[in-house]
Parts: structure tokens; C-alpha cells; sequence
């Protein structure tokens, strides 16, 4: 069974990459839900995909491991046929000063935010290149581009894939495959609730537009660098911020 427009996003059982999907859901694309931990949250998201009258599938793998990466994309070829949008959302976060953070740590952060987009861009490439078209979106951060105090693994992958971004888009424009990455500002989902309502409320104060983001409006923004408004648009960062690094 084959589908010209199926999407695969990572880490998509909640939060941004759960949004993500089911805007991409109304947009009239199939979805692959990938999850590494929540098969209850992925399967949540995919039975209000198949509401909107869309195929979804669910599957658990780790972006880090090259294998089940692969194995990931081998499923989706079956079941719902070649992705022709990838979003590139699976990450970690974390806040520790530098002399605490341990290089298995370290590793951990680099091996699934960036080495995890590596991963898939390369299993969803080849069909891409065969069809001379194919759009990739890569979730990167604000802090990628201007870095944050007790997070230097977090943000140094977060800039590194907008380097990634960058270089790919080169590379790939022409063949017609366009490359961009959003970068998130503050936004209100599960990664926050650590935080004192003190903390999240100075946060919103700090951005201009007085409010947290929400994951719709990262998924907005994605919805739009993958259509054809976006045609003419590649190797572009898309800071959806609220204004905060201005």
C-alpha cells in the first residue's frame, strides 16, 4: 500500500511532536507515531489521527540506534508506503552546571538529538532522491541559537542541528528537497512541570508576547515550511519564540 503523502514524526507520543502529527493529520498526510517510552500517549494520538480519517501507525524506536531506525522506516514502507515528510522532533532536555554533567550524559544528549536526525534523514533520503522531491523539518531551540546557563549539552546539540539544518539544505536543494528546521521558544508541555508556577510565570513575563508557546503553535509553523506556500523556502531557521531573542 503506498501513500504519496506520509509524514514520520519523531517523538510524537506527546507534547510538540504529538501536535505536530495531528496538524499534519488535517493537512491530509498519514502518519507514523514514533515513540520511545508512552506506547499509551503514541496510541492515544494515533486514534484521534484515525478520527480525522487518516491511516496512522504506531512504532517504538529508539533514534539513537541505527537499527531501529531502519527498522522503523522498513514498517512504514509496508504499511503506509515512502515518507515524503520527515520531522526530526525526538530530543532530551536537561539543566546541570558543566562539572556535573557526565560524558555518558553528554553522549546521551548528542546521541539522540542529533545523532538521531542523522539516523533519519539517511533512511528517508533515498526515496527523496529518487522522486527529486521531499521536505524535512528539524526541531532544534531558541537556545540553539543563543544558548542557556545550565544547559550547554542541550543547547550545543540544539545548534549543532541547526548547522545539520543548514549544510543538508545545501546539499539537497537540487534535487528539490527542501530542508529547514523551527526553532522553539518557551513552551508549555510536560518538559515544564519541574518548574515552580513562579518560574513558568517570570518565562512568559520575559517574552514579548506575555505567554508561553503552545505546541500548536510549533506545529503551525511546521504545517507551513512543509506546504507548498513554503515552496520556494530551504535551509531557513524559524524561531517561533514569542519574540524572547529579538
Amino acid at each position: 500500500m503506498t501513500n504519496t503523502k506520509t509524514a514520520l514524526v519523531t517523538g510524537s507520543s506527546r507534547g510538540i511532536g504529538a501536535a505536530v502529527a495531528l496538524r499534519l493529520a488535517r493537512d491530509g498526510y498519514d502518519l507514523v507515531i514514533n515513540y520511545l517510552e508512552r506506547e499509551d500517549r503514541a496510541r492515544m494520538v494515533q486514534q484521534e489521527i484515525q478520527s480525522l480519517g487518516r491511516r496512522a501507525i504506531v512504532c517504538r524506536a529508539d533514534v539513537a540506534d541505527p537499527d531501529e531506525v531502519r527498522e522503523m522506516f522498513e514498517r512504514t514502507r509496508r504499511e503506509l508506503g515512502e515518507v515524503s515528510l520527515l520531522v526530526s522532533n525526538a530530543g532530551i532536555a536537561g539543566q546541570q552546571q558543566i562539572q556535573d554533567l557526565t560524558e555518558e550524559r553528554w553522549k546521551r544528549f548528542f546521541a539522540v538529538n542529533v545523532d538521531g536526525a542523522f539516523h533519519t534523514v539517511q533512511c528517508a533520503l533515498p526515496y527523496m532522491l529518487h522522486e527529486h522531491r521531499g521536505c524535512i523539518i528539524t526541531i532544534s531551540s531558541m537556545w540553539g541559537l543563543r544558548g542557556a546557563s545550565c544547559e550547554s549539552a542541550y543547547s550545543a546539540t540544539k545548534a549543532a542541528l541547526i548547522g545539520f539544518t543548514r549544510s543538508l539544505a545545501n546539499e539537497l536543494a537540487p534535487t528539490g528537497i527542501r530542508v529547514n528546521c523551527v526553532a522553539p521558544g518557551v513552551i508549555d508541555t510536560e518538559m515544564l512541570l519541574e518548574l515552580p508556577s513562579d518560574i513558568k510565570d517570570g518565562l512568559a513575563d520575559e517574552t514579548p508576547l506575555r505567554r508561553l508557546g503552545r505546541p500548536e503553535d510549533i506545529a503551525s509553523a511546521v504545517s507551513f515550511l512543509a506546504s507548498d506556500e513554503a515552496s520556494f523556502i530551504t535551509g531557513q531557521v524559524l524561531t517561533c519564540d514569542g519574540g524572547f531573542i529579538v
